[in-house]
């Protein structure tokens, strides 16, 4: 009988599996230490034991660890998604590995039912959605870790078993990019009933013991029209969707006119996104990358989301490469930084920016940047440095959701997550959004999503003594497993990602 995979053994199992898909393994470790710290984040004495497993030797490895990881919970990993659109062989494994590492992190320090719901989310996100369900297949049975209660390993279990569903229904169905559930639970929120677009969507086939040939051709990239239909089935943002109709349309006509060889003006494709966290502007900018490579502006359309933290190094004159190669890798697409703002008032920022500039004039064909965060600051941001304010001509500004928009969001997000919410949960939902404290720190979607999570936690909280639940109680929500979710100040994540 098979044992729990530990936190050590499944990062192991992760480096080994970055190293034969050709990945950076200490890029793919640190990824999945962070992707465990934020999954474990929520339950007492989880740093000890992460530090045990990892390495480390200090509770602030692991809360640095968690805030850079809480995108995962919402989003692939970037290795994960290199692979997925790559159309990687190896991308169902490394997806499989990630997900273990988050169960493994949902086992550190004491039992805590947050813990739960964020592995069940964080390992989903990891493998995309798959589409179209398979027939279920049972999960090997694993001896009981140490120290661990019998109905929270049950129920670890029980999301493996899900996870794993997933995992066969990958044969024959994309690997997304940006998964549907966990990338519109993210801080850009949004959460509409279809997948986000995925530059490149392959059907990696899962391990066996057979070398797999890469398929010869990549399907067919997105049309805009599919994509501007994605947009806009995207819950609320009525005018951000007809500002991106409108963009797309100029960006078309002036496309056409230079293939009639007709002069005109240069365009400024960058864009400023305006609005609080979780009201779906990571998400937005994943359309407009596929929009972007659909009309032929861009060769990849990739979207890479970065914040201060990821541009900026410890010393003058390193922050300039560790920028550039942030740029380099977002060649051929979509540069994100959320809270972008965070990068005036210091020499460090000053130099990113700088790097910034130039590489957006020296890659002014093949890179769009769009940065977003709160509205004021962004406008003192931009106004403030010449080089920005003559790039970034169109902004965009994403309201806050509504009470009945959150609650269709959290619909989706359940049923994405395979749960049930009845009429009773949703009204214990509009009645926690009605007692909510709103203002810019209110995180919108991420809320929700909070919510969400907790209510999975507690969820099998209540079955913990069922020795064998039927299907309906395993999907079914009740009012009482909904509760507000504490106050967390999250940094960008998750993005989600948290996100935008």
């Amino acid at each position: 009988m098979n044992t729990a995979v530990t936190l050590g053994e499944a990062l192991a199992a992760l480096t080994t599996l970055a190293t034969a898909a050709g990945l950076d393994p200490r890029v793919a470790r640190a990824e999945g230490e962070a992707l465990a710290a934020t999954v474990a984040e929520p339950s007492p004495g989880a740093y000890l034991d992460w530090c045990a497993e990892t390495g480390h030797s200090s509770a602030e490895d692991f809360t640095t660890a968690a805030s850079r990881g809480r995108r995962y919970r919402v989003a692939q990993t970037p290795t994960m998604a290199s692979l997925a659109m790559a159309g990687s062989a190896d991308a169902a494994a490394y997806a499989h590995a990630l997900s273990d590492v988050a169960l493994a992190g949902s086992l550190l320090g004491e039992e805590n039912a947050r813990s739960i719901g964020n592995a069940a989310t964080a390992a989903a996100a990891q493998l995309g959605a798959p589409g179209q369900a398979s027939p279920r297949q049972s999960t090997p049975a694993r001896e009981h870790v140490p120290g661990v209660a019998d109905h929270f390993l049950q129920h670890v279990l029980e999301q493996s078993r899900i996870v794993r569903d997933k995992l066969a229904a990958l044969e024959g169905t994309p690997l997304l990019h940006d998964p549907s559930v966990l990338e519109h639970t993210s801080d850009s929120g949004t959460a509409p009933t279809t997948g986000e677009p995925a530059p490149v969507q392959t059907a990696p086939a899962p391990p066996s013991s057979t070398p797999v040939e890469p398929a010869a051709t990549a399907p067919p990239v997105k049309t805009v029209e599919e994509l501007l239909a994605e947009l806009d089935e995207l819950v609320g943002l009525t005018d951000v969707k007809a500002e991106i109709h409108r963009q797309a349309a100029v960006l078309r006509v002036e496309g056409l006119r230079a293939e009639a060889g007709l002069e005109g003006l240069t365009i400024t494709r960058h864009l400023i996104f305006n609005g609080n966290p979780g009201t779906g502007k990571t998400t937005v900018a994943r359309l407009v990358a596929g929009i972007y490579r659909a009309l032929g502006l861009l060769s990849k359309g990739q979207l890479v989301e970065v914040d201060r933290s990821e541009l900026v190094a410890g010393y003058l004159g390193q922050t300039a490469m560790k920028t550039s190669d942030v740029i380099k890798s977002a060649l051929g697409g979509v540069l994100f930084i959320d809270e972008a703002y965070s990068l005036a008032g210091d020499q460090y920022g000053q130099e990113a920016i700088d790097t910034l500039v130039k590489e957006m004039e020296d890659h002014r064909g093949d890179l769009v940047v769009i940065v977003a965060g709160y509205p004021l600051p962004m406008a003192v941001f931009i106004g403030q440095n010449p080089g920005l304010e003559s790039r970034f001509r169109t902004e965009i500004d994403f309201p806050d959701y509504t009470d009945d928009e959150l609650v269709e969001i959290f619909e989706v997000m359940a049923s994405d997550a395979q749960y049930d919410a009845s009429e009773g949960v949703l009204a214990r939902l509009r009645d926690l959004l009605a007692k909510v404290e709103r203002g810019p720190s209110f995180g919108n979607a991420r809320y929700v999503r909070n919510v969400l999570e907790a209510a999975i936690g507690r969820h099998a909280w209540r079955l913990r003594e069922t020795d064998a639940p039927t299907l309906q109680q395993l999907r079914e929500l009740q009012p009482d497993d909904l509760a507000a979710p504490p106050v967390v100040v999250e940094p960008f994540e998750d993005t989600p990602e948290e996100q935008s």
